[in-house]
């Protein structure tokens, strides 16, 4: 766990690869005007805490739990990242008066299912996920194009991520095993019992290769009173590609939490 800054708490929920470092700059950003607290998920290596069969989805909840304990947080805005906005909306319907703000950054919609692509990975991870690194790039080149209009920047970003991945590398098996865990749970049901003040990010959707927009705005009738905001010039990685741009966003949505 990560738990840097001060003033009102952010906590990011990292995405289904499972590693808070992926986000790192993003969390960083926050941090300089907000208590950033960021994780990984339950089932990594640096977590020492394993996937109890019998809680499925709601692992990830009660990791959450011990994560308010553990820094004495009476209540937050929850940032989730992709399937980390899952998670973040699971625990806001559980636990409403914990959550001030919801943040659901390129999350896909409750509804969502997995393409054949994404099929076969569930099927056999470990064999499927050379190639699934393999087009990796090409998913990314058209938002890291956009955000940076420099090729030097470019370059500079992707060795900065490639970097990245391979020192808080993903677990193919893990990935895979959280998809399932989706299977456990009623997330459509749940979002109907969110009253927190909500923000949908996307980014343009032509950029994001990864999480369709039209998925992620399923939230804006899926949950009340939701709002969503397009982050320009990126797709599904804008929290590391723009992480100040992406601070200033989230500062303005706590402050606006906050007076509420």
């Amino acid at each position: 766990m990560i738990d840097i800054g001060e003033g009102p708490t952010v906590i990011l929920i990292p995405g289904i690869q499972g590693r808070w470092e992926w986000m790192r700059e993003a969390v960083l950003a926050v941090g300089l005007k907000h208590r950033a607290i960021s994780y990984s998920l339950c089932g990594e290596s640096n977590t020492n805490l394993s996937i109890e069969p019998g809680l499925g989805f709601d692992n990830f909840t009660a990791q959450l739990d011990a994560i308010f304990e553990r820094a004495q947080l009476k209540d937050v805005t929850l940032c989730g990242v992709s399937y980390g906005g899952l998670i973040a909306v699971r625990y806001a319907a559980k636990h409403p008066h914990r959550v001030r703000g919801l943040v659901l950054v390129s999350t896909p919609a409750p509804s969502w299912k997995p393409d054949e692509r994404v099929k076969s990975y569930l099927r056999s991870p470990v064999l499927q996920s050379p190639l699934f690194a393999a087009r990796s790039p090409s998913r990314l080149a058209p938002e890291i194009v956009a955000a940076f209009p420099n090729l030097g920047d470019r370059i500079a970003f992707a060795v900065k991520h490639t970097t990245r991945v391979v020192l808080a590398p993903f677990s193919p098996t893990r990935m895979a095993e959280r998809m399932r865990l989706l299977r456990t749970v009623d997330l459509e049901r749940d979002c109907q019992k969110i009253h927190s003040p909500t923000l949908i990010i996307t980014g343009e959707p032509c950029l994001d290769r990864v999480v369709p927009v039209s998925s992620t705005q399923w939230y804006l009738k899926g949950i009340k009173h939701a709002r969503s905001i397009i982050f320009e010039r990126t797709g599904h990685i804008g929290i590391i590609s723009q992480p100040n741009r992406f601070a200033k966003i989230i500062g303005s949505f706590v402050a606006e939490a906050q007076s509420l």
